[in-house]
């Protein structure tokens, strides 16, 4: 299955290399040229019949984590962040580090230990270490060197109704719906771009947007989702099962109002469920790419994934395929033109 083998596949900020060998096996046969820029974007073409309006369609391939920063006399590594984490929940974690995985466990102070102070606070990343299984610092600096990528270890589990636990759906869920569009007919040609180092400031968005150069841009997201307890209706970002999210703004980007009307009228007139993506915060690709030489118009389809940013994220498989019909029946409408 490919999202599965997309989200088991590591690939941190600026580590993306084993996610873009996977993405670049799978769509060779269905694209007119792929090229890997300095950066490590990966730009691919799909020529059609059409080729205007120039039609971009993106995903990041970068996922969070940790990456080493030291390790202790004791063989315990220390670490810090790669991208934006919740410190509440590293602790007890497995990893693996390197490129030859090496297993670990994030540890911290046993409860027992701590003083009552700390008991009744979250433990923050300098207090926590990860466990190799060595004695001391020579045994670890075998297996182990600063700058090494710490990737949480995590497998792909589908469980209760239609729902699926994994790392990485942002964005892979992205990463898999524009590589099965990339599969499919279209009579418009498809300028796709699969992004590095979106989590650590949209930096492969920039550079990608410039050398497209699209007329219009669709970015392909995991998104927030916020449908737990004690959670005020008004912070409920997105919703499990009620579809792909359509985003009106965030904090990077104003989404074009008639592109996203139209969008709107698409899933309508396909039967397809969605939903708004209804708070502002946080940004994504489409920050850098609208604004690339003259701009872009833009718009953001996101899969609703609970517990982002963690090990453990949890999406609906039926937002995931909605998302993917909704993109090809927006596509299908682009070829009527219109648009721009």
């Amino acid at each position: 299955m490919l999202l599965k083998r997309l989200t088991e596949t590591n690939g941190l900020s600026g580590n993306e290399k084993e996610v873009r060998n996977l993405i670049i096996e799978e769509i060779k046969d269905y694209v007119d040229d792929i090229e890997v820029d300095r950066i490590g974007n990966i730009i691919a073409h799909k020529k059609g019949k059409v080729d205007a309006p120039k039609v971009m369609v993106a995903a990041h391939m970068d996922e969070v984590g940790l990456i080493v920063t030291g390790i202790q006399e004791s063989g315990l590594i220390k670490f810090t962040a790669v991208g934006g984490l919740d410190q509440r929940i590293l602790v007890s974690k497995t990893v693996k580090i390197g490129k030859d995985n090496i297993p670990g466990v994030i540890g911290a102070k046993p409860i027992h230990l701590q003083k009552k102070g700390e008991r009744k606070k979250a433990l923050q990343m300098n207090q926590l270490y990860i466990d190799i299984g060595v004695d001391n610092k020579k045994q670890a600096e075998k297996v182990v060197k600063i700058g090494d990528y710490i990737a949480f270890d995590s497998n792909y589990v589908e469980f209760g109704k239609d729902l699926v636990k994994a790392k990485g759906l942002d964005d892979r869920v992205g990463c898999g719906a524009l590589i099965e569009l990339l599969k499919s007919d279209t009579n418009i040609s498809i300028h796709a771009a699969f992004t590095v180092m979106e989590e650590v400031g949209l930096v492969g968005a920039g550079p990608a947007g410039y050398t497209i150069d699209p007329d219009i841009a669709i970015i392909l997201e995991g998104t927030t989702c916020s449908d737990v307890p004690d959670v005020d209706s008004h912070l409920l970002a997105t919703e499990l099962g009620k579809g792909p999210a359509i985003s009106l703004m965030d904090r990077t980007t104003y989404f074009n109002k008639n592109f996203r009307d139209i969008i709107v009228e698409v899933a309508k007139e396909n039967n397809i469920p969605y939903q708004f993506r209804r708070t502002t915060f946080g940004g994504n690709d489409s920050g850098k790419i609208h604004m690339a030489k003259e701009g872009a118009i833009s718009a953001t389809i996101s899969v609703p994934c609970r517990y982002i940013h963690s090990p453990v994220s949890v999406m609906n498989k039926n937002d995931y395929e909605n998302a993917k019909k909704l993109l090809k029946a927006i596509i299908e409408r682009i070829e009527k033109g219109g648009i721009c």
